[in-house]
């Protein structure tokens, strides 16, 4: 059966294009407009809202929940103070990762961890005689994510306290009368905020802040647009840039953090008061310097690019929908080089860029690479150069 969130009687009224995905069992917009780059460009210029309540969500309490989530988590979770969150991953024994989350942490014994898959088993697999539990509680919560540059101005005219609010930090707040916690959190890598609504009372709140954004222009938008504005901010997506190691068929689809461009997550690797899953893997990893890839960016020669396909007397293609398959790369002797596992034209950087896994020696910024493309159904390469992640960080994501 295909479930629907507590947003849906709204989303379903406002979708004019009526594309849908499944996200966790849950019927997901694609698109609103029946244009991606029209919900990108309101993001990215203004505000917009979109519905995470699949999300699954999982409340972690009890006197020994820091020490618990110590011994899961790559990133310590007793630097994070209540009323922040923090963006994580676990691992298994051999160091490659399970998943990602967000770990928000309400009191010193009180967390709520969200995550893109079903980890509850996983998780209570791990507790042993510590005195914590883990419940399920995704389908008490329904969740938004307002962001754009207007975000705050618009979240301010209903929950005041938003203006003060720090990059990662949480606080209460009663919308429409509804008690709710607004994060300053979000997954576009523009200045953006998520609202946690009881989801009895979710239409309630959607109502109000869809009236509060009205006046700025604030739209919906799907999964398309998101993904365009994640790749802009180079963050890693699953099922497009890693999978769980605990279902892959081989390692070539297990990635270590360190090969998914996340070892700032690693740190104090010698520290025995944090034993956490998979840590001698990445020891051994950081020791021997035995990572397979770097993840990088990459930007297109937009030059080169033209001439290839106006030599072929075609119109050299823009679109901004990013590709659902892995661009090939090869080095300048025309060797594997490596695959961007997202690839796309990008509406803010004017150009064709992509999330890449190149091998470790081509790294360094300003390294040339080949992009694989089809001209004319057969396959030509175009240069393009290494560089930093993320393409796109506006001053005000964090100011």
């Amino acid at each position: 059966m295909v479930l629907t969130t507590p947003f849906h009687p709204r989303l379903v009224e406002l979708n004019e294009s009526q594309l849908w995905q499944h996200w966790a069992g849950y019927l997901s917009a694609d698109r609103f407009d029946l244009s991606a780059r029209q919900e990108h460009t309101v993001l990215r210029n203004a505000a917009g809202w979109f519905d995470t309540s699949p999300l699954n969500k999982y409340a972690i309490r009890g006197r020994d929940a820091e020490r618990f989530l110590a011994g899961v988590f790559v990133r310590d979770i007793r630097t994070c103070r209540p009323g922040r969150a923090q963006y994580t991953v676990w691992c298994d024994d051999r160091g490659h990762v399970l998943e990602d989350g967000v770990v928000f942490r309400h009191a010193s014994d009180d967390f709520l961890l969200t995550a893109a898959k079903p980890n509850a088993g996983y998780l209570s697999s791990l507790i042993g005689r510590l005195d914590v539990e883990v419940v399920d509680v995704s389908t008490q919560w329904a969740s938004v994510a307002v962001q754009g540059p207007k975000s705050r101005e618009i979240l301010a005219t209903l929950a005041p306290d938003v203006l003060d609010l720090s990059f990662f930090a949480m606080t209460p707040a009663k919308v429409a009368d509804v008690p709710v916690t607004i994060s300053r959190t979000g997954f576009t890598g523009d200045l953006g905020f998520e609202v946690m609504i009881p989801a009895d009372a979710a239409l309630a709140v959607l109502d109000a802040i869809v009236a509060a954004g009205a006046p700025y222009g604030m739209k919906p938008f799907g999964n398309v647009a998101l993904d365009m504005a994640r790749i802009e901010a180079g963050l890693p997506l699953y099922g497009k840039e890693f999978t769980s190691a605990r279902y892959a068929y081989t390692d070539h689809d297990r990635f270590t953090p360190q090969e998914l461009g996340l070892g700032w997550l690693v740190k104090n690797l010698d520290d025995d008061s944090r034993p956490f899953v998979g840590r001698r893997a990445l020891q051994r990893e950081a020791a021997e310097g035995s990572a397979r890839w770097s993840t990088v960016g990459i930007v297109v020669d937009w030059r080169a690019y033209h001439d290839t396909f106006e030599a072929a007397g075609l119109v050299p293609p823009k679109d901004p929908e990013p590709v659902g398959w892995e661009t090939m790369l090869y080095d300048d002797e025309r060797e594997r080089a490596g695959y961007a596992t997202s690839f796309m034209y990008s509406p803010m950087m004017q150009g064709h860029i992509g999330i890449a896994r190149v091998r470790p020696e081509l790294a360094a910024v300003g390294t040339t690479v080949h992009v694989e493309t089809s001209v004319n159904h057969r396959y030509v390469n175009v240069p393009a150069r290494v560089t930093t992640l993320p393409f796109f960080k506006p001053e005000r994501k964090v100011a």
